[in-house]
């Protein structure tokens, strides 16, 4: 089992929804995003970030895409996030949770998907 980072349940902000009255404000979403880390020991070791992926500029890369523009869906935003961390950080896989606060009578609506980039550093759905 590879060595993992997760940030967990990060606060982000949106505009987000199908109705145009939804995406009119701001809401806010949590997200959870794990990926890999190749050398883990060798980070620890020399106490370095340079040797790991630095998952504060995660957070700050997916604040920044879940701002830059309103979407209706949860799924393109999750594309979209997935996409961006694999396009930015050299890891193999992401794994993105969105939970989004808008049933009345549900705790949350959660997505959940795992990207990876193939041999070709394209990025492909997750066979499982």
């Amino acid at each position: 089992m590879p060595d993992i980072i997760t940030i967990e349940r990060l606060e982000v902000f949106t505009c987000i929804g199908v109705p145009d009255e939804e995406r009119a404000c701001e809401q806010k979403l949590e997200l959870t995003i794990s990926f890999p880390v190749v050398d883990l020991q060798k980070a620890a070791r020399l106490d370095e970030v340079a040797h790991t992926v630095d998952y504060f500029q995660v957070a700050r890369l997916a604040g920044e895409v879940a701002r830059a523009r309103p979407r209706k869906l949860i799924e393109t935003l999750g594309e979209d996030l997935a996409a961006a961390v694999l396009g930015r950080f050299a890891v193999k896989w992401v794994e993105i949770e969105i939970r989004k606060f808008i049933l009345p009578d549900a705790e949350y609506v959660g997505l959940r998907i795992k990207r990876r980039r193939d041999k070709n550093l394209r990025v492909k759905k997750n066979p499982d």
